[in-house]
């Protein structure tokens, strides 16, 4: 259903039907349509942090001029860009998947998902090992909010496209992929500049 249309445009009942199974069954299992989401996001998230493990591969020594850096925060951004339901479950998280859950199975998520942020963290200090322990985890954090802000931009709708297009502005998708590359790079320079 998610490749069929956005999140915010499939209803419970929709989904009930198309698992064949009645809305009170499915609540049975999780707390909302919302829990079923935030499911889905920890599961693509998880998926997301093996392939990027692959895409790295073994760390290196570290090089002049912030090679190492660049090259993990453009593996992580370019992974993301490439991860469609991924970003927009992200981009949906805060305003919309966190708005009508119960607490426990907002604890449930939220410590799930501090694992995948610590995962990520760890993948990234394996490969910047001198960078400090409290920047990579701010950084681990802060990557998917950054992807979340922007990437709502990168889809939009079609009269916006057109006028885009019109006024010879960037590809939104492509400007997405660019400036979260960027701005990750940024960080993780900077955070190799700090020390």
């Amino acid at each position: 259903m998610l490749a069929e249309k956005s999140v915010v445009d499939i209803s419970l009942r929709e989904l009930s039907d198309r698992v064949g199974l009645a809305k009170s069954n499915v609540l049975r299992y999780f707390d909302s349509r919302e829990a079923i989401f935030l499911e889905v996001l920890y599961e693509e998230y998880g998926s997301w942090l093996a392939h990027l493990d692959e895409v790295l591969g073994k760390p290196g020594p570290q090089k002049a001029g912030y090679v190492n850096e660049t090259r993990v925060a453009t593996a992580i951004a370019e992974t993301i860009a490439d991860e469609p339901l991924l970003c927009e479950l992200v981009g949906a998280m805060a305003g919309v998947l966190e708005r009508n859950i119960s607490s426990e199975c907002a604890r449930d998520f939220k410590s799930r998902l501090v694992s995948h942020v610590e995962a990520l963290a760890g993948l990234v200090a394996r490969h910047l090992p001198w960078l400090a322990p409290d920047r990579v985890a701010l950084f681990a954090e802060g990557a998917f909010m950054l992807a979340a802000g922007m990437y709502p931009f990168s889809i939009p709708t079609e009269p916006v496209r057109q006028a885009m297009s019109e006024m010879s502005m960037p590809d939104p998708r492509r400007r997405f992929t660019d400036g979260l590359r960027e701005g990750l790079v940024s960080w993780l320079v900077g955070a190799a500049v700090r020390g």
